[in-house]
This record gives structure tokens, sequence and C-alpha cells, in this order.
């Protein structure tokens, strides 16, 4: 018989939940910061373009400035939500989190990783709508 009580017993050896605590809190920063330097990006190359140009140019250069930021932050927000989805699913977790242990922190901080995610896609979504629906600087 085993003397070691059983802290919880559904949780699996899991080597992600045996890395620090402050490595896994930057997944959950990385894309809401990523979102808010795309954004401020797009607005501060609006802002410089349509001064420069008056608003007569064609806004050919902004929108391919403004394709170029998005094609370069969409797929990194893609990785990180596939990252922090196949953190939160690599082993069953219990819906509420009443055990304060390594695995159900991983578990937790992978979905919050992924929900925030993707609210940050979203949001750099409508971010460049704004510039495919209003097509000049007035």
């Amino acid at each position: 018989m085993s003397t070691e009580p059983d802290i919880h017993p559904i949780a699996k050896h899991d080597s992600a939940a045996e890395r620090p605590l402050s490595q896994q809190l930057w997944w959950i920063v990385v894309s809401p910061s990523l979102w808010a330097v795309h954004f401020m990006a797009c607005y501060l190359t609006a802002a410089i373009w349509c001064e420069k140009a008056g608003g007569q140019a064609d806004p050919f250069a902004l929108h391919f400035a403004i394709t170029v930021y998005t094609v370069v932050v969409l797929p990194v927000m893609a990785w990180v939500a596939w990252n922090s989805h196949r953190e939160f699913r690599r082993s069953e977790p219990p819906v509420p989190y009443d055990f304060d242990d390594p695995t159900d922190r991983t578990h937790f901080l992978g979905f919050t990783a992924f929900l925030l995610t993707l609210l940050s896609l979203v949001a750099t979504l409508f971010t460049v709508l704004v510039f495919v629906f209003v097509r000049s600087c007035h």
C-alpha cells in the first residue's frame, strides 16, 4: 500500500506542468500584445499616409502596408492559439479547477491563452476591416 496521498485523481504526469509559472504566463500576453502592436502600426501608418498624401494619392501603398502587417501577425497568433490549445487539451482537465497543482494550472493558463488569442484574432480582423470598408482619409 502506498502512503502517498492522491492529490488529483484525474491528473496524469504532464511535462508541461513542470515548466516555471513565469514561462507559462508569457503565453497569455503574446497575442494581445501582437494585436496592440498591429493596431498601432496600422493606425500610425494610416495617419502618416493621410497627412503626407492628403488623400489625393491612390491608397494602394497604405493597403499594402496594412496587408503586410496582417500577414506577419496572423500566423503568429494562429501558432499561439494552436500551442495553447494543445497545452489545454494535453490530458482531460477537470471542469472546475478545484486543485492548486501544476497540472490544473497548466490547463487553466492554456485555456486562458487560447481564449485571449481568439479574441485578439477577432480584434485584428476588425482592425483590418476598417481599412477594407473605408477607402479614403475623409
